[in-house]
């Protein structure tokens, strides 16, 4: 199976191999057409996004404004501060030249001019990485004003590295434009819509990492190409991070609708002690868990994720063995979320510190089988009702992994707890919180 975004190369973050190898050759073809003509070849190619929304590239960069006055920008997301996820860091040490290229073809369709690169703060050691990279294109001509000279074209970009400061929030693409313009990154509230209101009130387009990676291939070897890898309505190859109880866990590229069991089998080993799978988050912590005894014949692709109440997110394979305890995983989870949420909406501020507590309670052993109901009110209370998609992230794992291991968490709760009489107000509030209906 032929890798796109990570080619077994030795040395491909060098630039003069990277060179070798056809390196930038895809973005003087692409300069040679017109800006619409590559919007339309990533479109049919059917390249969507990486980096949790599955949104079609093509159809993103085709929301910028053809006629402004204002200056256009890219923003490439690789803040990557998901638990699970670690791929994008991949392509940071070993295939930067391909992002920087990807980036050069991108600016080129969306006529912008400057690109800001967001990398997680905590990336230190992959930022370094980046930012040599990216002065070795600067040097040889492949970026800044000596592009004109490099490649024949009247068009040039440059492309700057923005350090994020370690909050996860920023991951978020209005968060993120707002912490690089030095403001608190606070999500804005959608319309406008980035392509419209951007960074400085400017038109922005904000793709993942990953994405524009796959970009130079798709000029050099077709759309018709691309389009035939994996599953049609999610074709191309996608980065699986695979972590938790396996043997060989790492980043594996392999092409979209590749069955979840191979991937924890097949290329991750298998589950050491050949245990039992109890639980598998396949796209990054916030995404909906899948039970262990209902992983066959799922596939690792948006669509078909989809079919099964979950989601490919950005592909971060998590698996827990028999011997896990999901209440604890549940608990770390919700004080992740609850540490990074921004405090902006309530639901979200309030709702994760308040879930928090009742999986305190419940790994400590002094909660009722009601704080089960209670939890799954608390996380529907937060779905839907926050600017960003933060209140999901949060709420989804809480209200599904109780959903599908209801048997497991009343197990835990098994004692009924009699409050004294002081709280009996309390109680009743408890109840009054709307319960909505799980469906699997």
């Amino acid at each position: 199976m032929e890798k796109i975004v990570l080619p077994d190369i030795k040395d491909l973050h060098q630039i003069k191999v990277y060179e070798s190898n056809g390196g930038y050759s895809a973005a003087k073809k692409a300069f040679d057409q017109s800006p619409d003509d590559i919007i339309d070849q990533i479109k049919k190619s059917g390249l969507r996004g990486r980096g949790g929304a599955a949104f079609s590239a093509g159809l993103k960069w085709s929301f910028m404004p053809k006629t402004t006055d204002k200056p256009k920008y890219l923003c490439i997301n690789g803040d990557e501060s998901e638990p699970g996820s670690f791929k994008d860091r991949q392509i940071f040490e070993f295939n930067p030249h391909q992002l920087i290229e990807g980036i050069l073809i991108t600016t080129y369709a969306t006529q912008a001019k400057i690109t800001y690169v967001y990398i997680r703060g905590e990336y230190h050691k992959w930022i370094k990485l980046f930012e040599k990279a990216l002065s070795d294109a600067y040097e040889n001509g492949y970026v800044g004003e000596k592009m004109k000279e490099k490649f024949g074209t009247g068009f040039y970009c440059d492309i700057f590295v923005h350090k994020g400061a370690g909050a996860y929030i920023c991951g978020e693409e209005s968060a993120l434009m707002n912490s690089i313009e030095g403001k608190r990154g606070y999500p804005r509230v959608k319309p406008p819509f980035p392509a419209q209101n951007g960074l400085w009130g400017c038109p922005t387009t904000i793709n993942n990492v990953e994405t524009i990676t796959n970009v130079p291939s798709i000029i050099n070897k077709g759309w018709e190409w691309f389009s035939k890898i994996g599953e049609p309505k999610h074709p191309g190859t996608l980065l699986f991070g695979v972590s938790g109880h396996v043997n060989k866990p790492g980043v594996y590229e392999l092409p979209t609708g590749t069955l979840l069991t191979d991937i924890i089998y097949k290329y991750a080993g298998g589950v050491p002690g050949d245990k039992k799978i109890l639980c598998v988050i396949p796209g990054g912590s916030s995404m909906p868990p899948l039970r262990g005894d209902q992983l066959e014949g799922v596939k690792m692709d948006a669509e078909s994720l989809k079919a099964y109440g979950t989601a490919i997110g950005t592909g971060g394979v998590i698996v827990m063995d028999e011997d896990t305890d999901l209440v604890k995983v549940l608990a770390r989870i919700t004080k992740f979320y609850y540490h990074e949420s921004c405090g902006q909406c309530t639901p979200c501020r309030e709702g994760t510190g308040w879930m928090l507590k009742i999986l305190n309670r419940m790994v400590k052993g002094e909660a009722s089988v009601h704080d089960v109901d209670l939890l799954v009110s608390v996380a529907n209370n937060i779905e839907g009702n926050t600017i960003c998609a933060l209140g999901e992230a949060a709420a989804w794992p809480v209200k599904y992994m109780v959903a599908r291991f209801r048997d497991y968490f009343e197990q835990r709760m098994s004692k009924e707890v009699v409050l004294p009489v002081a709280n009996k107000v309390h109680s009743m509030r408890r109840t009054a919180f709307p319960l909505a209906d799980i469906k699997e």
